[in-house]
């Protein structure tokens, strides 16, 4: 019976042992650092490593120094134009003062959240609705500054913001797709409008060249009944006129008297 006794009294002290070791030894991570606070207050920043916690009179909080990937949901936001849309974002921070996110924010996780929403809510809704879809950095810059400026007390530091997508409703979506064909067809026709402008410069220029020396139109006529020969396998006849002819008869001069 009394062996049975020292048996349990030496088990019931190792779990104890146990249950304080695990409570004063406590192990800091190298991407972590622990705030620690004694009696209620500050008492520093420990870690990375092996650090030894007095129970009841001190009390470690640990804070990940890891880069966060926060998803902010869509907001819906009424643009400058008066436009209805839907705008996600994400934003990456990491802490770089661990006693400020302790001591001057109770959740900096959940703030950081918080006003990500409503700064991508008023920020978003001062600009038209091409600005979002074509000037997306400069507006990522802006939020990342005007964000980072309300984290900063609490050790946060945001290092990129980045709007992922703007959701349009149906109707608008029709309207611009109607806009871009329109768009297109109207490049469409002044570049047509462009190349027949520079072929006839081209032809105006050859008609000068042409008017100048009659044989060089002669040449170009015949080179023509060639191309025409040599694509058609069918016979085809061209009045001549006998124009073709007076440059080569003035070459050879009068002709002798019978």
């Amino acid at each position: 019976m009394g062996s049975e006794l020292v048996g349990i009294g030496f088990f019931a002290l190792l779990i104890f042992l146990v249950f304080v070791g695990t409570s004063i030894i406590r192990i800091v991570p190298e991407y972590e650092r622990g705030v620690l606070l004694t009696l209620g207050k500050l008492s520093g920043t420990r870690g990375p490593g092996l650090i030894i916690v007095i129970p009841i009179v001190q009390q470690l909080f640990k804070v990940d120094l890891r880069t966060v990937n926060l998803e902010v949901p869509a907001q819906e936001i009424i643009t400058k134009d008066n436009l209805p849309v839907k705008v996600n974002a994400v934003i990456y921070y990491r802490v770089v003062n661990p006693e400020a996110s302790v001591l001057q924010v109770k959740n900096f996780h959940m703030a950081t959240s918080n006003i990500a929403q409503t700064t991508l809510r008023s920020t978003l809704g001062q600009h038209d609705l091409d600005e979002l879809l074509s000037a997306r950095e400069k507006i990522n810059k802006s939020l990342q500054k005007m964000i980072d400026e309300h984290t900063e007390p609490w050790g946060i530091k945001v290092g990129l913001v980045e709007i992922k997508d703007v959701e349009m409703p149906a109707s608008m979506q029709r309207a611009m797709a109607k806009q871009a064909e329109a768009e297109r067809e109207r490049r469409a026709k002044i570049i047509a409008a462009e190349g027949e402008y520079q072929a006839s410069e081209k032809l105006g220029k050859a008609a000068e060249v042409l008017s100048i020396n009659p044989a060089a139109i002669q040449l170009r006529y015949l080179q023509t009944l060639v191309e025409i020969a040599a694509e058609n396998n069918s016979t085809t006849i061209f009045p001549v006129p006998i124009d073709l002819f007076q440059s080569f008869l003035k070459n050879q001069g009068p002709s002798p008297k019978a």
